[in-house]
């Protein structure tokens, strides 16, 4: 009987700085995708599949926030693996192939997020725990349907993490809504909120 294929996803967990590895059956991929969680519980990468492409969400241990990737079916499952690269430093933030191509790209991350966090120049969160819990109250308004939308009509957005804020911007348009993240009433503010739009240009 053949062995049924598999996936592993690493990443950086933002908030504990642990890495996350997970493997999954690409039967349970392409029926259900997949929440691979981190033990701290303050941050998850996901995997959806609409039978042709997979559309990821991956959190970031280098700038602290989360990015998507959309990639074919087959590339997924082709070759070495695929990595997924934070958009403001460039550099790779997640991982999903071959369970020592993840460990290997996952031991690089470890270092440079590491290499990242001590220099002096590297902006820190005013309060640790208001930015944390108010990328927790994003993400689950992002999972609600129509949860962040743009004034254009896109439903697609990147975060950009800053010290006190968290910026979401318009992946059509490049409008910008900006987040306070500094506060227990910036946290306030947005958990009044059930979905959240982007002005629009």
């Amino acid at each position: 009987m053949a062995r049924e294929q598999t996936r592993t996803f690493g990443y950086l967990c933002p908030a504990c700085h642990r890495r996350v590895v997970r493997s999954r059956s690409r039967f349970a991929l392409e029926a259900s995708g997949a929440v691979i969680a981190c033990d701290c519980g303050k941050s998850n990468l996901t995997v959806e599949s609409d039978g042709l492409h997979f559309r990821l969400a991956v959190p970031c241990g280098i700038c602290g926030g989360e990015h998507t990737a959309e990639l074919p079916t087959a590339r997924l499952f082709d070759g070495e693996g695929v990595g997924f690269a934070c958009p403001e430093t460039k550099q790779l933030c997640g991982f999903a192939g071959e369970a020592y191509a993840v460990e290997r790209e996952l031991e690089r991350l470890s270092l440079t997020a590491e290499k990242e966090r001590g220099q002096e120049g590297r902006e820190a969160f005013t309060d640790n725990v208001i930015m944390y819990e108010v990328l927790s109250e994003l993400k689950e308004i992002a999972a609600r349907e129509h949860g962040i939308t743009c004034a254009c009509g896109s439903e697609r957005y990147r975060m950009e993490v800053r010290s006190a804020h968290v910026d979401l911007i318009c992946a059509a348009c490049g409008a910008k809504l900006r987040i306070g993240a500094a506060t227990d009433e910036d946290l306030d503010r947005l958990c009044c909120h059930l979905t959240l739009k982007i002005g629009g240009r």
